[in-house]
Parts: C-alpha cells; structure tokens; sequence
C-alpha cells in the first residue's frame, strides 16, 4: 500500500513537471505575423460603419463571426433589436478560475467627414498612423482583445478559466442595447465570470513617449442626460411677440450656464491624486498628496480647476450639447427644446440634483426630461488583475504608478458592476497629451507602434489571468 501512494505521488510529480515543461517550451506567438493582421483587421472594421444613431452594429457582429468561424471558434450573435447585432465567443478552460470577459463595444459617434484631414470611415493606413471613426474607441481596442483571444486558440494555451470575448451595440447611447440587454436577457452567459477587461483606462505617456501612470478604473461618474423644453406662442418672424419659446429656453439655459457646481473631492479623486503625486513637480506633488485640503487655497484652488480634466473630477459638471427651434428662419417655432449631459459624482442623487436644477432655471414652465440615467457602480476588488497590471508595469515602465481613477465619462462597465461582477477599465493603449481630444474628436486615429504594444500586452495580461 505504502509503495502504490509513493508510486502515485512520483507520478503526479513527473505529470507536474511535465505539464511546466511543455509550458516553458511554447514558442511565443509570430509577433510580426499577429500584428500585421491586427493592423489589415483595424483598417477594414473601421470601414464598417456602425454610426450610433442607428447602430447596425449587426454588420460588426457579422466581421467578427466570419473571422471566429475561419478559427474554428463558436460564436453567437445575439440580434437585441433588428439590426442591433452583439457577438459573443468562448474559449473553454478546466474551470479552476473563474471565466474572464474582453468586452468591447461596436458601436462609434457620428464623425463629420468635412471636418476630417482623412475619411473617417477609410481605415487609411499613412505613416505608422490607423485614420478613422474608432480608431480609439473602441474599435483599435477590440482589435487588441481579438488578437489575444486568437493567439490563446491558435497556440493551445492551457486555459485555467474560459475567456470570453464579447462585443456589444449602442454603449455611446446608454448600452440599453447591448451590454444591458445581455445583462438582463441572457444571465447565464455571465454566471462564472470573475472579471471583466473593458476601456476606461489605459497608458499615459509624455510627449518623448515615456511612461507616466497605468491608469486603471474602478469608478465612473453617473450619467444624467436631460433634455429642456420651453413651449411659447408660434408665428411668423416678422411680428414676434411676448411669449416666445426660443427667448424662455436662452434664458434657461444662460442661467444653467453660469451655474458651478460645489467642489467635492470623492474618496477615488483623493486617492488618484495622492497616487500620482510622486511622478509631479512640486508645488504640485505636495498639494497632490491630500487634494482635499490643498483646495482650501484660494490660488491652486483656482488654477487646478483651470484644467477641464481636473475640473470634471470634483464637481458635478453641465454641457449643453444640443438646442433645437425652428427649421425655417422666418417661422417663430411653439417649442424649443435643448439637451444637457450632466455628470454627476458618485453618491449624488439625480433626483435631487434634477430639483436643483429646476431652482436654478427659475422657470416652472420649462419642462425637465430625463432621457439617460442609471446609478453609479464602483467595482469590487480584485487584487490578482491589479497585481498582473502591476507587475507588467514594473517590467516594461519601471517606476510608473498603476492608479485607479474616477473616469469622468461612462462604459459598459456600470451592467456588470452593478452586478456584482468586478469590472475593470484597463486597455493598454499608450496615449500621449497631443492625442487628447481626438476620441469623440476630429482626425480620431491610432499609431501602428501603439497598436502592436497593446497586443503584446494584452497576450501576456490575459495570460497570467486565465492560464497561469
């Protein structure tokens, strides 16, 4: 009996051994082939136009499934509405961790071509640079997760956990129908997920290329997008008279205008900043280690909130983005109507804000219309993605701080925390200060070397989280 266990136990050892052997011995992934199709696959699904309104995000979901099917990978298009296509993929592990979802959405803003240097639906490929309507968001970084998910397949990799990859529709207007419809619709495809990898952070680099902060999130600001109405006496524009309703919604809106919320520095701000601070210059790096009580200062006070970026993190923040009247310039319409995007910080009530608001407007007969809203959702912990992130950081950016913090915009990432699903804001794309602006923006692009590194470092992330 005692000779059969200790046989037994050399036996598992050697299948040990042997298992860590044949996992040193796989080669590393053809980088140069990998990233040349990365780049050829980004040109053309920017040539998918998947413009939010109407989505039609049923022809990415389409690309996606025909590139699935040459691997030989199951995939599943769910239609949420006609034409509001999400793609949905699993590669099967042992089942001795929890499954991994590579989340990325299809859909993209409007993009005005004669605004463009380049057409923003061509996929150009010019000097090292991928042009295009997605090129950031979210398009390149789906790319990056594909090609992670496909070197996983084609290398055999021993997978712990399944990894998903999983595409959505309509995130830039709200997700209702993609991530939320799946969240919702079709639970069980999420029921053994322990993490979720989505956009919301990434990389910043200084302008020599240099790393300065791994940005990963774990908190949004929540969304309020409300629309004003103002209702008045219609006619023709040669005789206006007292009660017109464009006059009501301008001085609405000149009211919300001048209005500035109060400054609030939330737990996930001060802990951002004090984060980051030993990568600043002084005065900054000493007033950075406790924002809240810098801000008392009358000076850096107003200086730091100079800086949109820092500005949108400690305050609830208004931008009217739309304001519709008459279609004609000599017919005096009955309504005029304007929309807001309001971000509000966590733990603030959009019912409370929106009474605010209406105090502000000093108008009763301007009609309020909530047209988005939904909690905020912080993610739970989860100290082994942050520990791999980490641990890239200090081998490939020695000394650059990993952070997590507050994203002033929102991502699909709100379904999954909201359930209780770790959910975290991280593509490794490296973004310098002079590409700011160009995600929503004019001339939205990506450079080939940026995509190659993310695709390496997605490939080894993902890895560690699900093989390792």
């Amino acid at each position: 009996m005692r000779r059969s266990i200790i046989v037994l136990f050399m036996l598992v050892l050697s299948l040990s051994a042997g298992e860590m052997r044949a996992r040193a011995a796989q080669p590393a992934p053809d980088w140069k082939i990998l990233e040349e199709e990365a780049v050829a696959l980004l040109s053309r699904y920017i040539q998918v136009n998947t413009t939010n309104p109407p989505g039609n995000e049923i022809q990415a979901a389409q690309f996606f499934k025909e590139i699935f099917d040459r691997e030989g990978i199951e995939a599943r298009i769910f239609e949420s509405a006609p034409g509001r296509g999400n793609i949905y993929a699993r590669l099967l592990g042992d089942g001795s961790k929890k499954a991994l979802v590579l989340l990325n959405h299809m859909d993209v803003v409007p993009a005005d071509a004669k605004l463009w240097k380049e057409p923003p639906f061509s996929g150009l490929i010019k000097e090292g640079v991928i042009w295009g309507r997605g090129a950031l968001d979210n398009k390149g970084p789906a790319i990056m997760e594909l090609m992670t998910f496909l070197a996983l397949k084609r290398q055999n990799v021993r997978l712990k956990g399944d990894v998903i990859f999983l595409g959505t529709a309509d995130e830039e207007a709200g997700g209702a129908w993609g991530a939320g419809y799946l969240v919702e619709k079709h639970p069980e495809l999420f029921k053994d997920v322990g993490l979720v990898l989505n956009e919301g952070g990434g990389i910043r680099v200084g302008e020599d290329g240099r790393a300065r902060v791994y940005n990963v999130s774990v908190a949004e600001k929540t969304p309020l997008w409300l629309k004003l109405t103002a209702t008045g006496t219609p006619g023709h524009g040669s005789t206006p008279s007292n009660n017109l309703a464009v006059n009501k919604l301008v001085a609405a809106l000149a009211r919300v205008m001048s209005y500035q919320s109060p400054v609030r520095v939330v737990e996930e701000v001060q802990r951002y900043y004090a984060d980051i601070a030993a990568a600043e210059p002084e005065p900054r790096r000493s007033r950075y280690r406790d924002l809240r009580r810098a801000l008392r200062d009358a000076a850096f006070r107003a200086e730091f909130l100079k800086e949109p970026r820092n500005n949108a993190s400690v305050r609830n923040t208004i931008a009217i983005t739309g304001i519709r009247g008459s279609d004609k310039v000599n017919v005096i319409p009955a309504t005029a109507s304007a929309e807001l995007d309001v971000r509000l910080l966590p733990g603030e009530d959009p019912k409370v804000f929106i009474e605010q608001l209406r105090k502000i407007i000093g108008d009763p007969l301007i009609k309020v219309e909530v047209l988005l809203s939904f909690p905020a959702a912080t993610s739970p912990p989860h100290p082994e993605a942050m520990k791999v992130i980490g641990d890239f950081a200090k081998a490939n950016d020695p000394g650059t701080p990993v952070v997590a913090p507050l994203v002033r915009g929102f991502t699909d990432c709100h379904f999954f925390r909201e359930k209780g699903i770790p959910c975290l804001g991280f593509m490794p794309h490296r973004s310098a200060p002079s590409s700011e602006g160009l995600v929503h923006g004019v001339d939205e692009r990506v450079s080939v070397e940026s995509l190659r590194f993310g695709i390496r470092a997605m490939v080894e992330i993902v890895r560690k989280l699900a093989a390792d």
